[in-house]
């Protein structure tokens, strides 16, 4: 099977219609193997995938060092067609904590060289801070990446997480080819304001989140036990009568899911893609099997009928709980 492709609005590159999000195989989701990791972006980049997405912050740049690794042993072709996405600018610190975001240029530009070292690349495809810096313009972190682009070592601006306004200022600033934002069944958020602002700018949406987590992946059981280290034994939706509740939803997906031949994960992400050509969906596999669930997406073809019936089970606002711990929500512009 192979991926279509679509544009990251109209300053940014082609690349396939679903990309791979690479953070679940270095941190957040519990332990992860290696090996079967990069076999899944070998997959992945073999079925047509261009896009692979990570954060330097992901396992403190294990994710980075991942993503190089599977880039120089994979077929050269192959190795060649893959766009690389970083996210930088959250801080930690040795136990693995948050201790806010650093949007300065000059941290920019550390940032990159670092990711440009990690990685094994001459650039990087689309270069985003994280999370908005309170302390630092959008103008002036836009800025940086403008002068990374202009000289060759960044390709794209990128932004992530941030409301119209400020995609209004950074659009202003320099092209921006994408916003890289969650959106989901069950996270709607941005259809409200963001995503008509992007569309007027001509800016993309790369979707993460589009299975909630997995929460919406059909896989998630209601007694399943998680790791001290999976982000989701500490999120809202996963928590008591919130997950109990969102689960109901999933199983209402299920029905219209079973009645087309499909997975839930399936139909999930194909309402992603149904809403428009300027969103790329990221899909999170960590491994090939999930991968080849998600790729079956693709040819999942929803009608009215289907939009209609999917939206009555899983309506707008639907879901119970924050899509963040309360302290991280705060970083949000967008809730």
């Amino acid at each position: 099977m192979t991926t279509n492709h679509r544009t990251l609005g109209s300053a940014g590159p082609q690349v396939s219609a679903l990309g791979l999000g690479c953070m679940g195989m270095s941190a957040l989701y519990g332990d992860a193997d290696r090996a079967e990791s990069i076999a899944t972006i070998h997959a992945a980049l073999e079925a047509g995938v261009t896009l692979l997405d990570t954060g330097d912050f992901y396992g403190m740049g294990h994710n980075e060092l991942l993503i190089g690794e599977a880039l120089r042993t994979a077929p050269a072709a192959r190795r060649e067609q893959a766009l690389v996405s970083v996210k930088f600018g959250a801080l930690r610190d040795p136990e693995g904590g948050w201790s806010g975001y650093d949007g300065r240029p000059a941290a920019v530009k550390n940032f990159a060289a670092y990711s440009l070292q990690r990685l094994g690349v001459d650039h990087i495809d689309v270069y985003r801070i994280a999370r908005l810096d309170p302390d630092v313009p959008i103008e002036e972190t836009v800025g940086a990446i403008a002068e990374l682009i202009e000289k060759g070592y960044v390709r794209h601006v990128g932004l992530s997480e941030v409301g119209a306004e400020t995609i209004r200022r950074a659009a202003a600033t320099a092209p921006v080819a994408d916003l890289q934002i969650e959106y989901s069944l069950i996270s709607r958020g941005i259809e409200r304001e963001i995503l008509p602002t992007t569309r007027e700018l001509g800016i993309g949406i790369t979707a993460y989140g589009v299975l909630s987590r997995g929460l919406i992946s059909g896989h998630f059981g209601r007694d399943r036990q998680l790791a001290a280290n999976d982000f989701r034994a500490y999120s809202p939706r996963f928590q008591g009568e919130n997950l109990q509740h969102n689960l109901d939803l999933v199983e209402a997906l299920r029905k219209i899911a079973e009645q087309k031949g499909v997975s839930v994960a399936q139909i999930a992400i194909a309402w992603v893609l149904s809403r428009g050509e300027d969103i790329v969906p990221l899909i999170g596999a960590r491994t090939r099997e999930r991968l080849d669930e998600s790729l079956g997406a693709l040819d999942v073809v929803l009608d009215e009928a289907d939009l209609t019936a999917i939206e009555e089970a899983v309506p707008a606002d639907a879901a119970a709980g924050d899509r963040y711990p309360a302290a991280q929500m705060t970083h949000l512009e967008t809730k």
